[in-house]
């Protein structure tokens, strides 16, 4: 069988962390961190409130890819956080060794500023939000049918982890897979 790769993507806040760990552990799979990849560059700018740009993005992804590649060279499926907020960067992503599908772990903006306030020990502050949510490209319809799926956050994280999980071993109802609410 092909390796997979599950990316769980979303804007600061959403929940990409929890629910990432909780999947991999269900499914025994690899996982990765993306903010484990940036350079120290990117995370000084983060903290610094300054946004990132494509081009302080494209050597984090391709760093990224690159790790999903290997594991599937080894025969591994994963389980990875990242903000993936662009089609284009999804693109690049899509471009590793194995199956890759995206969850989009979607929600108000209200939710995710009180999600990020509530945080401790996280680079990456609450005033960045707006640049992400300004940043970002839901996932297309040609996205959804070939297998990634938009999540809403006000669900549990278990909630959250079990449509993922469900939507590994699809039914013959795919519509029913692409949204949670």
């Amino acid at each position: 069988m092909e390796p997979l790769h599950v990316v769980v993507m979303g804007v600061a806040g959403s929940g990409k962390t929890t629910v990432s760990a909780a999947l991999a552990e269900r499914l025994g799979w690899r996982i990765a961190e993306a903010d484990e990849f940036h350079p120290a560059s990117n995370i000084a700018r983060m903290t610094a409130g300054i946004a990132l740009t494509d081009a302080d993005r494209w050597p984090w992804l391709c760093s990224i890819r690159d790790w999903m590649t290997g594991q599937a060279r080894d025969g591994h499926s994963t389980v990875l956080t990242c903000s993936a907020l662009k089609r284009s960067y999804r693109d690049l992503l899509s471009g590793a060794a194995g199956r890759v599908i995206f969850a989009h772990l979607d929600g108000d903006s209200a939710l995710l500023a009180e999600r990020m306030a509530s945080r401790a020990g996280h680079f990456m502050p609450a005033g960045l939000l707006p640049s992400q949510l300004n940043t970002l490209e839901p996932l297309t319809v040609d996205e959804l049918r070939a297998g990634s799926l938009r999540l809403d956050i006000s669900e549990s994280p278990e909630r959250l982890v079990e449509a993922i999980a469900a939507s590994l071993h699809p039914t013959d109802e795919p519509a029913q897979r692409a949204v949670v609410r």
